[in-house]
């Protein structure tokens, strides 16, 4: 067959159509028209919810590998912190337990020696659980109102704390709502014991530490035996506290010699932010025998009560 006779025209399926250039902007122009249609006449919008609706149980079929993988660490990582928590958890209880026997004991010693002095028992103090309703109005001051008044038997001048130590006093009381005045108030003070020394001074509020509210120390000598990180507690010599209670912290002792006084800051234990609960107790002074000087008054008003009866 002579070659002149061959057809070579190119088959179909590699016959070329438009150009390429010819394709790019036509599909330019198509997607520019399409964007500005959907952005100013929400055509395509039916559609993509469409296509949405159609594609949402495929895309959960495709995540489910995803999720279960996910799931799977986050349950190996939780079981992890589960253990540690577990580990710290019987590491607290051990040292709980370990100080529990050694308050059991120191308790039957207690008891032992008042009554080989013939001392009268310690006080129980009674309390009352109270919510904190809201913060008083006044920004120069720091007073809360708990959601318990006179007619649930809370006193005036009754301490307020919670489970880290002291955080004030009942100041003013109504039927069913009480104002706490709390330790960090300008107006506040306490008297408090240095568990390390023995030694009793008085904390007063209204000083302030880069962490927030604090105490003062005051009139206490230059050369005073108190150091940074004593522990404070209650005397228990006021009549209103308990003896024993947390009250702050020395946070920073300044030695002035110039003044002959040291300026001592306090961190308070209890840190008033963010509690929501607090126990109000009954003041000491309530449970306490009268004075001396009380019950010789009370014996001479008693004893001319029948005497002004019989002038009559």
């Amino acid at each position: 067959m002579p070659l002149g006779t061959l057809d070579r025209t190119p088959p179909p399926f590699f016959r070329q159509g438009p150009s390429a250039l010819t394709k790019l902007v036509f599909f330019s122009a198509l997607a520019v028209f399409l964007m500005v249609a959907d952005g100013r006449f929400r055509i395509i919008e039916p559609l993509r919810s469409g296509f949405a609706v159609v594609l949402l149980p495929i895309q959960r079929t495709l995540a489910v590998p995803v999720s279960l993988w996910e799931s799977a660490g986050d349950y190996l990582r939780g079981l992890d912190q589960a253990r540690q928590t577990a580990r710290r958890a019987d590491e607290r209880l051990a040292a709980q337990a370990e100080k529990a026997a050694r308050v059991d004991q120191l308790r039957v010693e207690n008891e032992r020696l008042r009554a080989l002095l013939e001392l009268k028992p310690a006080i129980a103090t009674r309390s009352l659980a109270a919510e904190v309703l809201y913060e008083a109005s006044d920004p120069f001051s720091r007073k809360v109102f708990v959601d318990r008044g006179s007619t649930q038997g809370v006193v005036a001048g009754a301490p307020v704390i919670n489970d880290a130590g002291v955080l004030g006093q009942v100041t003013r009381l109504y039927p069913l709502t009480a104002e706490v005045t709390l330790l960090s108030d300008k107006d506040a003070a306490i008297p408090v014991l240095n568990t390390r020394t023995q030694q009793r001074s008085v904390a007063f509020g209204g000083q302030q530490l880069p962490t927030g509210g604090a105490m003062e120390l005051r009139f206490l000598p230059a050369n005073a035996d108190v150091k940074v990180g004593d522990a404070l507690a209650t005397s228990g010599i006021d009549g209103v506290y308990p003896p024993g209670l947390p009250v702050a912290r020395v946070a920073a002792v300044e030695r002035r010699a110039e003044s002959g006084f040291a300026r001592i800051l306090l961190e308070p234990a209890a840190r008033a932010d963010g509690v929501r609960h607090v126990l109000l107790l009954e003041p000491v002074g309530r449970q306490m025998p009268p004075r001396p000087a009380e019950d010789a008054a009370t014996a001479s008003r008693a004893a001319s009560a029948p005497a002004r009866g019989a002038r009559r």
